[in-house]
């Protein structure tokens, strides 16, 4: 168990796939069943993260940045170097829809501040829409999801950057934007954090 900044208990776990290390801070929910009066129970940080991401909570931002970016800055390594004093930028998941408001780029930006890195939100882009949460298997998300994203600006040049999103679920969003930051950025070293992981049923 880690305790953040904030006073709010979490459990980073190492996530994995084609990027080169990745971390969600906690799971998203207790238990992978849905009680019939309370509906799912929810860690600590998974509540602050649905709290803005399904009821616009705007005051949840600064809170959610503040348990990320000591993570990042004290925590976060690889092959045992932190990875905080290397990175070029940080780069959200663009949002899915037209909400008035994208609370995964406004968290990255406040991260961002709190650690002196860069977040641009125009770098990384969605040209397709999301994969559908009703999609039965993970090789049909995977295929929805092939170019979905594409580099805007392909004349700004990072080495290492950390991919943000809020919720870890199949990994498929997260490979595919890798693949692009890869192949199209020409990005060598991309790290991944997300906020919180969704529960396996059992």
């Amino acid at each position: 168990m880690y305790k953040s900044h904030r006073a709010v208990n979490i459990t980073p776990r190492e996530i994995h796939g084609n990027w080169q290390a990745g971390y969600a801070l906690d799971v998203h929910t207790l238990s992978s069943y849905r009680s019939a009066d309370r509906g799912y129970e929810r860690t600590e940080l998974g509540e602050l993260v649905y709290q803005v991401k399904y009821c616009d909570d705007m005051t949840k931002l600064q809170p959610l940045a503040e348990i990320a970016a000591p993570f990042v800055k004290e925590d976060f390594a690889f092959d045992g170097h932190a990875v905080h004093p290397y990175l070029d930028a940080i780069v959200p998941i663009p949002c899915s829809s037209n909400k008035y408001f994208q609370p995964v780029t406004e968290i990255a930006t406040r991260i961002g501040r709190i650690l002196d890195v860069p977040v641009p939100s125009d770098y990384l882009v969605r040209v397709k829409a999301a994969a559908l949460p009703n999609f039965e298997s993970e090789e049909s998300r995977s295929e929805h999801l092939q170019g979905a994203f594409a580099i805007r600006h392909q004349q700004r040049k990072y080495r290492c950057v950390l991919l943000f999103d809020d919720i870890y679920g199949s990994g498929t969003t997260l490979t595919e934007a890798t693949n692009v930051l890869q192949r199209q950025g020409g990005i060598s070293y991309v790290f991944v954090l997300t906020l919180t992981q969704t529960r396996t049923k059992r």
